[in-house]
């Protein structure tokens, strides 16, 4: 008699570990698909390019600075007392020095430049498969695009349901952009002709 208890109660537990499993809706969406699709990283982009070639020219300048007294040094050099030597030789050290310590701290700059511009946008991403996730009843959304997913059955994509969500929410707020992205509206469908 136990062991008939003891199988039916193990028959039951079985089932509802089942059906409660079957009740978690699972989808999966490539986040990284879903930026590059955003109008307002176009406008990111742009930004970080921009800032980015102001770095550049920066640091351009102050090599060709680094360049040009370095060849007059060579260039005079042996003209020099000792004492103009050694103080041309610690100003070329020192401007070395600058260039090599502006070119790393550019290169955080523009780390944190490109963090400052993409946060809003995938904010919205973020918040944009979260209403997806609730409205169609998923209870855990993976992220494909991270290579945290090592096995998964079968779900649904929600690409498409998230893009046609973001069309209606209001563009990121992109810091430093003057002007506002606007969504690209969806491609109207041309109209059937009767009888064709």
């Amino acid at each position: 008699m136990k062991r008939i208890v003891k199988s039916v109660a193990i028959v039951v537990l079985s089932i509802s570990s089942f059906t409660v499993a079957q009740a978690q809706k699972v989808a999966h969406i490539s986040v990284d698909s879903l930026i590059s699709i955003m109008p307002e990283s176009k406008t990111a982009e742009g930004l970080v390019v921009k800032h980015q070639k102001e770095l550049e020219t920066q640091v351009g300048s102050m090599q060709t600075e680094l360049q040009s007294k370095y060849e007059k040094y060579m260039a005079e050099g042996t003209t020099y007392s000792e004492i103009i030597k050694a103080s041309k030789e610690k100003e070329l050290q020192d401007l070395k020095n600058r260039v090599d310590e502006f070119t790393t701290q550019a290169r955080q700059d523009l780390q944190n430049k490109q963090q400052e511009l993409s946060r809003p946008i995938y904010e919205k991403a973020r918040k944009a498969i979260e209403l997806v996730a609730k409205e169609n009843g998923y209870k855990y959304v993976l992220d494909t695009s991270t290579g945290v997913v090592i096995y998964s059955e079968p779900t649904e994509d929600i690409l498409q349901l998230v893009k046609k969500k973001l069309e209606s929410m209001p563009a990121a707020v992109i810091p430093g952009a003057n002007n506002v992205v606007k969504p690209t509206p969806a491609p109207k469908p041309t109209p059937k002709t009767p009888g064709k």
